[in-house]
């Protein structure tokens, strides 16, 4: 294998020292220093195996740890029932837990991630990371602070859960550690999550988390300016700032008991400053020389703190440079022999194979069957009081069920969907957050790890674009990169849609949903009609309790408090509380025509209902689809609707590009059906304020229009 220039450093260097004598050294605070020592070892030659495996073809990309092996003193600083969200470079703090732990085997854990085995114990060979149940660490991909809202969540949950009297898998006096790089700091995900934390301790709330900043001074090829993280967090008032050398693990591991010890008694929010080095490059096959000069790489040497440690060690006396050398090497020898062994092991080979985690979980909601537990029928309710009713059942039935958002706790929302809720549950179980959508998706995402069921909402639909990531990059992934053992429960309340009156804007009145419809594994429901509101929002909350899923529920804010259909006073838009279930992925038919199929949902099927009748009255028999979930999208009802006539209209009131419209044509070319089909949808179109609105939305003119079209013309 290659030798880098860091090994023969650390081999020359060592070579040189001179064994201890009688010193007036002070004692060795760390306890089993030659553990850690050995967790840094271990870190630092699955670093120089990973870059001998890509050698060989026989590995992938992967980012080191080297020059962070400082970051196993944090591990040893805390217990291994501590959750903890770790960043790319945190390969001595996982082999340094998973000693704690016995029966582990964190080399052969790590080495096949490296070669994508599907033996790999967290994510069966779909992506090398840091994770284990066992062990409390959550997997995380290489996130840029995408994880730290979550940790905001979990370090929450541990006081909430007990308060509720919902089991949690973390200790009562946990501490939730999250590590990130210095780069990672400026990142408004950060920001944020930091700031949510104070936020959350300025009000007396138990926040007990410990963000840890492995500052090595560079981001990929971008140096962090001197002083900055320092400047930046060093003086927040209510973070308690901790700075250590993490090149050093003695100061290190006093620095890191310090932060979470303090953070344990006190249950507050702390910061954990860790100076530390980055060698060997960014990640794979970085060109580290193509931005920084030859001098400043090799300077960092001296920095090295697997060589520091073992320059502590013989100052101490406990290891003789010989013995350091001996242990090295035979760590090198581990490693590589665990490496040749695991090199050849089996990966993904199929698309099967590779999808099983999202296919199981969306199996698995699907056979969701549930009945809402209130009394069918009563009085007619609209979508909102629908909902509101739907919710309150679901905080009753369901002790571990959260709502909380913007606005909704005490005002009840923007549109009153969820008035009386905090007064019927508490507000230990409904509550206002502060406004920010990421801090929101990751308070659910931490509580859905945590032993709850949350249900966030999103005030706008545009807004979730401020954070869309928490779901596509961390909510989505993580039953795909845990292999189902780590799963974030979660149904995710949306008001959105267009056709508000008076509104305009992309912001409070927006028809795109592209940016959630390509999410693997995410269950999109989109009710329209009282009935199936509630009956869906139930389906949603036992598929995320039973199946893990990740659930967005669109709610469209024109129909909230419609009653009518026809005409004034109608009222046939009015529906009483549901009699039976609604699975995942079943539409629902409105009338039996036999010239046209109507596939539609949301607010398209108000109006091509409307259009319906006007067609009835033309001689135009149609039935209209309301599909109701739009991921995974009905296919079967909609083949069998869209047969029973050879003709479909798909009436989608999202833009023409990348819309809803767009998947339900694809799905029945893709499945062979040989009939007409037209699609009308909303112009490709911000929505402007006004009436000025109804020129680029889909209409009930055009509705009708096309389908007329499409009846007079031949089959």
């Amino acid at each position: 294998m290659t030798i880098e220039p860091i090994d023969s450093y650390f081999t020359a260097t060592v070579s040189a020292l001179t064994a201890a004598g009688p010193r007036d050294l002070p004692a060795l605070s760390v306890p089993n220093p030659l553990a850690l020592f050995d967790a840094q070892l271990g870190s630092r030659h699955l670093d120089l195996t990973a870059r001998w495996l890509r050698s060989q073809g026989r590995g992938f990309y992967t980012i080191g740890s080297s020059g962070h092996e400082g970051n196993a003193a944090v591990a040893a600083a805390l217990r291994p029932s501590d959750p903890a969200l770790l960043h790319y470079r945190s390969g001595g703090f996982y082999l340094a837990r998973a000693a704690q732990v016995d029966g582990s085997d964190p080399l052969r854990d790590v080495l096949l991630g490296l070669v994508a085995a599907t033996a790999e114990p967290i994510s069966g060979g779909r992506h090398k990371v840091f994770g284990r149940h066992d062990l409390s660490i959550i997997p995380q991909t290489s996130t840029i602070a995408s994880h730290l809202p979550r940790s905001v969540g979990v370090a929450f949950s541990i006081a909430r859960t007990r308060k509720l009297g919902v089991a949690c898998p973390w200790p009562e006096d946990a501490v939730t550690v999250c590590s990130f790089g210095d780069a990672s700091a400026n990142h408004s995900t950060t920001v944020g999550a930091v700031n949510a934390a104070l936020h959350a301790a300025y009000q007396g709330l138990p926040m007990p988390l410990l963000f840890v900043c492995e500052d090595n001074g560079i981001g990929i090829s971008t140096p962090t300016p001197r002083g900055w993280i320092a400047r930046a967090y060093g003086d927040r008032q209510g973070l308690r700032y901790f700075a250590a050398d993490g090149c050093d693990v003695v100061d290190a591991f006093d620095t890191a008991r310090a932060a979470a010890d303090w953070v344990r008694r006190e249950r507050k929010p702390a910061f954990l400053h860790l100076r530390t080095v980055r060698l060997m490059g960014h990640a794979g096959t970085d060109y580290e020389q193509a931005y920084r000069r030859p001098a400043d790489i090799v300077a960092d040497y001296e920095r090295d703190p697997v060589l520091n440690t073992a320059r502590t060690l013989v100052a101490h006396g406990i290891l003789t440079p010989e013995q350091v050398l001996e242990r090295y090497e035979g760590k090198r020898a581990e490693v590589m022999g665990l490496a040749r062994e695991v090199s050849g092991c089996p990966q993904l080979d199929s698309a099967t194979a590779v999808m099983q985690p999202l296919r199981d979980t969306l199996d698995d909601a699907r056979a969701v069957s549930v009945i809402a537990p209130g009394e069918p029928g009563g009085p007619p309710l609209t979508l909102a009081l629908a909902i509101n009713r739907a919710l309150q059942e679901v905080l009753q039935a369901h002790p571990e069920t959260i709502v909380f958002g913007e606005d909704i706790a005490r005002k009840g929302g923007v549109y009153g969907v969820t008035r009386g809720l905090q007064a019927a549950a508490g507000p230990a179980r409904v509550f206002d957050t502060l406004l920010d959508e990421q801090t929101i998706l990751g308070l659910a995402l931490g509580a859905g790890v945590s032993g709850l069921v949350p249900i966030p909402e999103i005030q706008y639909l545009a807004y979730l674009h401020n954070a869309a990531d928490q779901i596509r990059g961390e909510g989505a992934t993580l039953q795909f990169f845990s292999n189902r053992q780590y799963r974030n429960p979660m149904v995710v309340r949306i008001a959105g849609y267009g056709y508000q009156k008076g509104f305009g804007g992309h912001f409070h009145n927006d028809d795109s949903i592209a940016a959630i419809r390509d999410i693997p594994g995410v269950v999109i429901a989109s009710p329209a009609r009282p009935d199936d509101a509630a009956a869906m929002l139930h389906t949603c909350v036992t598929a995320a309790k039973t199946a893990g899923a990740v659930c967005i529920y669109l709610e469209p804010i024109a129909l909230y408090h419609t009653k009518d259909l026809h005409a004034d006073g109608d009222q046939q838009w009015l529906a009483p509380y549901p009699q039976g279930p609604v699975r995942i992925g079943a539409a629902r038919t409105y009338g039996d025509g036999a010239d046209l199929t109507i596939l539609t949902f949301a607010n398209g099927l108000w109006m091509s209902l409307r259009v319906a009748r006007r067609l009835e009255q033309a001689g135009i028999a149609a039935r209209v689809v309301d599909l109701r979930w739009l991921s995974p999208l009905p296919v079967e009802d909609m083949l069998r609707e869209a047969e029973a006539t050879g003709r479909v209209l798909i009436v989608d009131e999202t833009r023409r590009t990348g819309g809803v419209g767009e998947g339900v044509l694809a799905e029945l070319s893709d499945h062979g059906f040989t009939g007409r089909v037209q699609r009308v949808s909303s112009a490709d179109s911000f929505i402007p304020l006004g009436d000025a609105a109804l020129e680029v939305l889909l209409s009930e003119d055009t509705i009708e229009a096309a389908a007329v079209k499409l009846v007079g013309e031949p089959a």
